[in-house]
């Protein structure tokens, strides 16, 4: 719980639809914060951006000079020592924006819940600070036509990615909810809205993690 209000994991596998369902979650009073745009933020900042010139050089930068977050993926996707590295710059740099957004968020009454959609809930035990995980399911097929037609990745690329991931079979173990997000955008809504309902019932008998 923060301020009282819970917190809810998103979580999922890729082209699953996370951050729609997060959407659909921020439709109905939560607030939505958004672990990928806060990375974006992180590498922004200046002096992101000259540890990662010290580490790699201008390789991880476009001829304009600004990041070039294509051959960044590249060289962590192919390194897990300087995947760790990655994280472990922009990690604490990420937890201190999503406390000082929850913080900002909080303060609106109309928030009722706070949803995280953090791809790597799991991966780096966001999940132990949630009082609800959820699991986005579609069928491979589905997210493989998603992120062919979106990201432009073949089925291998789609594997490799996820490989370096949790099992999707043990995350959707662990979750406490699961919505089933295929082509039918009012039947995840109607999901949504009895699991967030659900959600704020269960919170309201007792305090969740801290």
């Amino acid at each position: 719980m923060f301020s009282g209000k819970p917190i809810i994991g998103i979580t999922g596998g890729i082209g699953s639809g996370k951050s729609f369902v997060a959407r659909l979650f921020g439709e109905l009073g939560c607030a939505v914060i958004d672990a990928d745009a806060q990375v974006r933020e992180a590498y922004d900042d200046p002096q992101v951006r000259q540890t990662l010139r010290q580490w790699w050089g201008d390789e991880a930068f476009k001829p304009d000079g600004t990041l070039d977050r294509s051959a960044v993926a590249r060289r962590i996707f192919n390194d897990p020592d300087e995947r760790r590295r990655l994280e472990g710059l922009l990690h604490p740099m990420v937890h201190a924006a999503r406390q000082r957004q929850m913080g900002i968020l909080s303060q609106d009454p109309g928030t009722i819940a706070f949803v995280w959609d953090a791809p790597l809930l799991f991966e780096v035990g966001l999940n132990d600070q949630c009082d609800a995980v959820v699991f986005v399911d579609a069928p491979f097929e589905v997210r493989l036509d998603r992120v062919t037609r979106g990201r432009n990745w073949d089925e291998a690329e789609l594997l490799r990615r996820e490989n370096l991931q949790w099992p999707l079979d043990k995350k959707r173990e662990i979750a406490d909810y699961i919505v089933r997000n295929t082509a039918d955008a009012g039947e995840a809504r109607s999901q949504v809205r009895a699991v967030l309902s659900r959600i704020l019932e269960r919170a309201s008998h007792g305090p969740g993690p801290t």
